[in-house]
């Protein structure tokens, strides 16, 4: 099987990795660079575990190849947080007490991620319909919709 090497940025800072042509971004995130955040729930894009920005742009992990990913801009779990300081979106998910398991929580705080920086002030309904591509089998979603809603609000100051 050939394998092709690809040059990327992950969570800022250049990446390059080999591959095949059937590896997953997923499959390359975990297992060539050793970012374990982004969890494999159901490898076909339906429980948004894997959820990472590609070019700032919301996509499952698990439905993209790697050797799509030459010369783009990607974001995981690990990017979040600056360092120590964790972004409030993390921060209200803690206090919220919006997480269990852990499985869809990177998942959940990626695609809120992305969702503030499309849109800083979502209403309830506009968070929920974001969030929907991400399921959650432990805590439900309120939890989870608060903690969102309050990130936003201390993301503009409020």
């Amino acid at each position: 099987m050939a394998k092709y090497h690809v040059k990327t940025t992950i969570n800022g800072d250049p990446a390059e990795f080999l591959c095949g042509t059937e590896q997953t971004v997923l499959d390359c995130l975990r297992d060539e660079l050793g970012l374990t955040g982004s969890k494999e729930g159901c490898s076909s894009g339906d429980c948004g575990a894997c959820s990472i920005t590609l070019d700032g742009r919301l996509v499952c992990a698990c439905l993209v190849l790697g050797v799509e990913t030459e010369g783009k801009d990607i974001e995981t779990i690990e990017g979040v947080a600056d360092g120590d300081d964790l972004h409030p979106i993390q921060k209200h998910f803690l206090q919220e007490a919006a997480l269990q398991c852990g499985i869809c929580t990177p998942g959940f705080i990626v695609a809120a991620k992305a969702l503030l920086a499309e849109n800083p002030n979502p209403t309830e309904t506009e968070t929920r319909y974001w969030l929907a591509g991400n399921l959650c089998r432990c805590t439900g979603y309120d939890k989870i919709v608060t903690a969102v809603m309050n990130a936003a609000a201390e993301m503009r100051g409020e």
